[in-house]
């Protein structure tokens, strides 16, 4: 059960004028289950994404970042995005490429466009083939239901090991113009974007320019996705994708303008929404923990650090067992890879309570008091560097017993 984290409520998701969903049973992986999404976008759309840095990228990763170049060049609108889960398709050579452009293109004939205007995503089992003819044959499906309010129908057609859909929305009024968004996410294991297996789709009805929409799901990923992990492993198959459908009266074609910035804001915190809800749902996870590090040199010495204490099996399995022994915080910021670091200079924080004072244990610090927080299931660690300005937030949980459970029998 995901921490602290209801499950959403389907008309409590905002319909955003411009895109419509529609999803199929395929059988892909097991019979019974959604598992295609066809989101079907206005002409007036642009999107933008960011994806995954792992190597090994999966064949629709690659695809999709060949399309949307092809259509930079060509001004062509992306007219629909096709997501299938129970296999990544990833590992899959030029077999798994011709399966991701066979998908753009019987989509595409369904819809009337051409295939350079389809986006494919997969999610799954990686190093299996996709069973290719099973998910075509799912699009009329999923496009005879097509629905401005299938939102919480589409979060659960893209569901892998989650235990739960993911979804929310959200309005903002910038220069009395209401603009509307509702996004979903998925992902529970391999989670450590670097833009896991993370997805993640935010569509809103206001009209971006796309040089705007290209710069703002930058931001939005890296003050959200970008800063979360469950496990350390960044997925064959990260993308996170912004939509604007160009529905709405707002437009913006600048980045230095107030609007943007007020835009941005509402995207960010949207963003962020989601990409807590991946970390609560983590497999196994029975804390969220926030993990900010604060007075460094600058943001890439505070991720380091941040990201250390975060991918620390022993810190992630004391915090599990609500064991402070809060030493292994300090070892895992001591080999983050700050070599100049003093750290005679450093306080560690859990929540209220003041751990290490200038590099060694407070003295007023008191065992109890740790172990009291560390029984939360919200908890925030703070390390002060006093070494300048700079700060990051990390989100992550525990590792549990159930983390290993569930990944021994992905499989099964």
């Amino acid at each position: 059960m995901a921490v602290n984290s209801p499950l959403p409520i389907a008309s409590d998701l905002k319909p955003v004028a411009g895109i419509q969903l529609g999803y199929a049973e395929a059988g892909i992986k097991k019979p019974n289950r959604k598992d295609v999404l066809v989101m079907a976008l206005a002409p007036t759309a642009t999107v933008s994404g960011v994806f995954t840095t792992n190597r090994f990228c999966a064949a629709p990763v690659q695809v999709c970042k060949a399309h949307l170049e092809a259509l930079r060049i060509s001004s062509s609108p992306i007219r629909a995005l096709v997501v299938n889960t129970g296999n990544a398709n990833a590992g899959t050579g030029d077999a798994g490429l011709a399966a991701a452009n066979a998908t753009c293109v019987a989509l595409a004939e369904l819809l009337g466009c051409e295939s350079s205007q389809i986006l494919p995503f997969s999610t799954g089992v990686i190093l299996e083939p996709l069973p290719v003819d099973r998910l075509t044959a799912g699009l009329p499906k999923a496009i005879a239901n097509l629905k401005e309010d299938n939102w919480y129908m589409a979060a659960e057609s893209i569901m892998t090991t989650d235990t739960q859909p993911k979804a929310a929305s959200s309005t903002v009024v910038i220069n009395g113009k209401t603009v509307t968004m509702t996004g979903i996410s998925k992902g529970a294991g391999m989670i450590k974007p670097n833009m896991a297996t993370m997805l993640g789709y935010l569509a809103m009805d206001a009209k971006v320019a796309q040089p705007v929409l290209d710069h703002l799901v930058k931001q939005a990923a890296d003050k959200s996705f970008n800063c979360i992990t469950i496990d350390g492993d960044t997925s064959t198959n990260d993308s996170f994708m912004l939509i604007a459908t160009g529905a709405s009266e707002l437009e913006i074609n600048d980045i230095d303008s107030p609007e943007y910035k007020a835009l941005a804001s509402a995207v960010i915190a949207l963003s962020q929404k989601l990409a807590h809800m991946i970390i609560r749902d983590g497999e196994g996870a029975t804390k969220f923990m926030t993990i900010t590090v604060e007075e460094g040199l600058d943001v890439e010495e505070c991720r380091k650090i941040a990201y250390s204490i975060a991918h620390s099996p022993l810190v992630k399995t004391a915090f599990f067992a609500s064991d402070p022994n809060l030493g292994r915080i300090l070892a895992a910021i001591g080999y983050a890879g700050v070599n100049d670091l003093d750290v005679s200079r450093l306080n560690l924080y859990l929540d209220d309570v003041w751990v290490a004072k200038n590099g060694g244990r407070n003295p007023d610090y008191r065992e109890e008091e740790g172990q009291r927080v560390m029984k939360q299931s919200e908890i925030t660690i703070r390390v002060k560097l006093a070494r300048g300005n700079a700060e990051a937030t990390v989100w992550t949980c525990d590792l549990s017993h159930d983390y290993v459970s569930i990944n021994a029998d992905y499989r099964s």
